[in-house]
């Protein structure tokens, strides 16, 4: 597995793969248990949602990186991290790996790379945050397997 940098002929497939990643939670786990009202309210335009945060994540200037993990000329998924050197914080934005690269460790290097990464311009503590549902139930057994401590957090939605 290679872990470089992100380049703008990335693009394109990044926000594929993120929305391939991500499909499954918003039209077979959130429009299900929310009802169309608050989905199309909160989540209406997933896709094209993700197409525009996809093409803001790497900004050095602003201290926000993507790393992308290649596995024999593919890639096999990518992270996204911001670092506020005022705070010694670090931040993983997203994190999404390919169905096919999934349970073989590429989410694990794509993390440790951002935290050695977060590390080299002052992080002291990095947050990274996932869904408590069924469908990110792997992404929490990750992080703690990295070491991370859940905060729980509980989000209500209701329709008016």
């Amino acid at each position: 597995m290679l872990i470089r940098a992100f380049t703008q002929h990335d693009l394109a497939p990044l926000t594929e793969l993120t929305i391939d990643t991500f499909r499954p939670f918003y039209e077979e786990s959130f429009r299900p248990l929310m009802g169309e009202a608050v989905f199309a309210v909160q989540h209406g335009n997933w896709r094209d949602d993700y197409r525009k945060q996809v093409a803001e994540l790497h900004a050095p200037e602003r201290y926000s990186h993507v790393a992308i993990a290649e596995v024999e000329d593919t890639i096999a998924g990518y992270v996204a991290w911001n670092v506020d050197p005022a705070r010694k914080k670090g931040e993983v934005t997203i994190l999404a790996v390919s169905a096919q690269h999934r349970r073989h460790h590429v989410g694990t290097a794509l993390c440790e790379h951002a935290f050695d990464q977060m590390r080299a311009f002052g992080a002291e503590v990095v947050e990274i945050g996932t869904g408590g549902d069924q469908f990110h139930a792997p992404a929490r057994a990750l992080y703690e397997a990295l070491g991370c401590t859940p905060h729980p957090l509980t989000v209500y939605f209701r329709q008016l």
